[in-house]
């Protein structure tokens, strides 16, 4: 997810997207652990999107 479609969304929103994408990260390092995954750069496309979320998140609470 890209940093304009993650300031578009609504912090309820971003909240249960960054849920999702956890979920799918968790989902993708265990299926990577039992054989390799065909295209391995979907960990660091999931992991930067989470942590673009987490960031978000972040500016919202401290801006108020």
């Amino acid at each position: 997810m890209k940093q304009s479609e993650v300031k578009q969304l609504s912090t309820a929103e971003l909240q249960e997207e960054l849920g999702k994408s956890q979920k799918a990260y968790s989902e993708l390092r265990m299926a990577h652990a039992m054989s390799p995954l065909d295209n391995p750069l979907q960990l660091r496309k999931v992991r930067r999107s989470i942590a673009r979320m987490a960031t978000e998140l972040t500016k919202r609470e401290l801006n108020g």
